[in-house]
């Protein structure tokens, strides 16, 4: 393993941390917001030529989406996230091993959750998300066949993380938009053209993350990486898998948390607002999705800058990169999830649905209220990621989990029963505020801590 040597590895630790964050982050942001069309294009096509309750089944079928690529984050993040630091300390004889196990793993993890989800699949959505008796035959129909290629919607990210680290991101980013364009032109066709509806937009999103996967496994069987998926690093250690899935539970229990924070919020609307306000938050969510995934895409380009230069105890540069990454996150969010949020929702929500009416009415109103705190949403992101990003997997796993479990779901069960269908609405940015918060308190220790070490007291 001693040939391995990429460009990566000589640049992270050595070059400008502004190039660095602006050559890693730019092109995962491109990928992942072309990538949010994976999420929003079915809707899209859905609200405006189906019905617009093909939107509230997508949106009901969230949750288990969620627990899919939650599982695909528990492994592709965790190794990368090892990955990255094994290489800052100059260990390059455990990384083709490191693959070779989240290979193992990107199956083995997310097979079990499909397993598990086709079996229960009726109790999931009505029991435990609510799909009214209108939404349940659209929810199923989109589900079951989303399902069906859920182990490649798994492996297809979670192996991308590695051609990020292995220092190509535009290669990743390649990937991400691969997938995203090749949904898009296949979802009207199938929808419209084969007349297949709401099935269409399954079999247009699955086979297109099909395409990515084969993509992915290319590039580690080509001239460009030196590193290669091996059969023999594919044999699990119980040691290495748990150090992994340690690493990668911050993120895999933030988004399972989402999931579940999705289907108790899709019950929640239904008791207090019906089919229409599930409809509205669906669209909500995105919108909000086109606004989050960037910021994803930043942590994804400052993970392999923070972890390498932790590895290498240059915490100077470890403090630099953070702080970058917050400024940056923090612009982006104040304009875009903010500022256009509150000046012109209407023309987002037309995007899903283009017709005036107590829908369009009810989006708007939902969206408004939103975003009101979405100015420290960037921080609180960039915070959490930041400790999954150093290998501190307890307050990176706190962190993440505060905004859903901590503080979402007790609102979110306690304030409609005073202020009605608003209180589901105002449960997101007390949320928001209330993690931020804690996400300060959390880093200011840590913040103290890198300091002494980087000037050695």
């Amino acid at each position: 393993m001693g040939h391995i040597k990429t460009y990566a590895t000589d640049r992270l630790g050595t070059q400008s941390i502004v190039r660095l964050l602006f050559d890693f982050s730019i092109p995962a942001i491109i990928g992942m917001l072309v990538n949010a069309f994976y999420n929003i294009v079915d809707r899209i096509y859905v609200g405006q030529g189906v019905d617009p309750l093909g939107i509230a089944g997508i949106a009901v079928s969230m949750p288990v989406m969620m627990a899919m690529m939650a599982s695909s984050m528990l492994i592709g993040i965790g190794a990368n996230a090892l990955f990255s630091i094994r290489l800052g300390e100059g260990r390059r004889d455990e990384v083709e091993k490191i693959m070779g196990h989240a290979f193992a793993l990107l199956f083995l993890v997310p097979a079990l959750v499909i397993a598990v989800c086709f079996i229960f699949i009726d109790k999931i959505l009505i029991d435990l998300i609510g799909a009214s008796e209108a939404v349940f035959p659209y929810a199923k129909t989109y589900l079951r066949i989303i399902l069906c290629g859920g182990v490649f919607s798994a492996m297809g990210p979670g192996i991308n993380h590695f051609i990020r680290s292995d220092g190509h991101p535009r290669t990743s980013m390649f990937t991400q938009i691969l997938g995203a364009v090749i949904n898009i032109i296949l979802d009207p066709i199938f929808i419209f053209g084969f007349d297949m509806g709401i099935a269409g937009a399954a079999w247009a999103t699955i086979i297109s993350q099909f395409i990515s996967f084969l993509w992915v496994l290319l590039y580690f069987n080509s001239r460009w990486t030196a590193l290669r998926f091996r059969l023999r690093a594919m044999r699990l250690e119980l040691k290495l898998s748990c150090r992994i899935m340690a690493i990668g539970f911050a993120p895999f229990a933030m988004q399972l948390a989402i999931g579940v924070v999705n289907g108790i919020l899709n019950k929640s609307l239904a008791l207090y607002g019906g089919d229409m306000a599930v409809t509205a938050m669906g669209i909500v969510f995105s919108i909000l999705i086109v606004i989050i995934m960037p910021l994803q895409g930043l942590n994804q380009g400052v993970q392999p800058i923070i972890g390498y230069n932790y590895g290498a105890k240059s915490y100077a540069r470890v403090k630099q990169a953070y702080r970058l990454a917050l400024i940056s996150a923090t612009v982006f969010v104040v304009l875009f999830g903010f500022i256009l949020m509150q000046a012109i929702p209407g023309v987002f929500i037309a995007a899903f649905r283009n017709e005036e009416g107590p829908l369009m009415d009810l989006s708007i109103r939902a969206l408004r209220i939103s975003t009101l705190m979405m100015p420290v949403v960037g921080f609180q992101i960039i915070t959490s990621n930041f400790f999954q990003a150093i290998g501190k997997a307890v307050q990176g796993t706190l962190l993440s989990l505060s905004r859903q479990i901590l503080f979402f779901i007790p609102i979110v069960l306690v304030l409609p029963r005073f202020i009605g269908l608003d209180g589901v609405f105002y449960t997101l940015p007390i949320a928001d505020f209330c993690a931020a918060l804690l996400s300060a308190c959390v880093m200011r220790g840590e913040w103290k801590k890198l300091g002494r070490a980087a000037t050695g007291g």
